[in-house]
């Protein structure tokens, strides 16, 4: 009974070493994809923006309303993840802006070759802004770089305050968090200066913007935070491209 004992175990940690070394080869070949995209986008002076949450933060209409704030100044598209429907790609396109839908299936995020590929089919313009809605999920994007200059977390006031105490990846992996939905916070309970403590006590780096797509509050503030990574997109555009 020993022995069997100690033989499963061996069979267990061996099963346990393959499944480290598959995800290991499975982020290896997904990083070599992404550094392909970023040369990509650096050399057109494209600006890129991985948009992650929960379901449910409002991470679409925030994109709408971004859209629609910036349509006539800047070029943009959008790349839409989502593991079935079209429904967020034609709420993109009615909004104005080029859109590709990528549906994952089962799969709980998007990869880098996806991404290079919807890129492809985009025809991005130089000088542009890629606004990348990855799927509503808080877990899996956070390991998966997609060749984007940030990645940006949209926490909602509707959810918990200790989001990113559950879910510290991705604010680690995050440079700027977005709360959301802060028209509502006279009517909830949410505590929004100790949601942002526990976000920087895991991030001390991660800037923050509190914002509402539907009253407009932080908007200035978050189109500001795009224009200004648009412009240094294109001011470190190599030379070689220019022109």
């Amino acid at each position: 009974m020993h022995f069997r004992s100690r033989e499963a175990k061996a069979e267990t940690d061996v099963s346990t070493l393959r499944i480290v070394k598959l995800e290991q080869d499975l982020l290896a070949k997904n990083n070599g994809y992404a550094e392909a995209n970023r040369r990509y986008l650096s050399a057109h002076g494209i600006f890129a923006l991985n948009l992650v949450s929960s379901p449910g933060s409002g991470k679409t209409t925030l994109l709408v309303k971004t859209i629609a704030a910036l349509n006539e100044t800047q070029p943009l598209a959008v790349i839409e993840g989502d593991q079935q429907t079209e429904n967020d790609a034609a709420r993109i396109r009615a909004a104005g802006a080029p859109a590709i839908q990528i549906n994952t299936g089962k799969g709980c995020h998007l990869d880098a070759q996806m991404v290079g590929q919807a890129m492809q089919q985009l025809g991005l313009p130089n000088d542009s802004l890629l606004l990348i809605e990855n799927v509503g999920n808080l877990v899996c994007p956070a390991s998966f770089d997609l060749g984007e200059a940030h990645k940006v977390v949209i926490l909602s006031v509707t959810e918990g305050e200790d989001k990113p105490l559950k879910y510290p990846d991705m604010f680690r992996a995050a440079d700027l968090m977005l709360l959301n939905k802060c028209d509502l916070l006279p009517h909830l309970e949410f505590d929004a200066d100790l949601a942002i403590e526990y976000a920087r006590r895991i991030n001390p780096r991660l800037q923050v913007i509190r914002i509402s797509a539907t009253s407009g509050a932080g908007m200035p503030e978050w189109l500001e935070w795009i224009k200004d990574g648009c412009r240094n997109a294109v001011a470190a555009k190599p030379e070689a491209s220019l022109g």
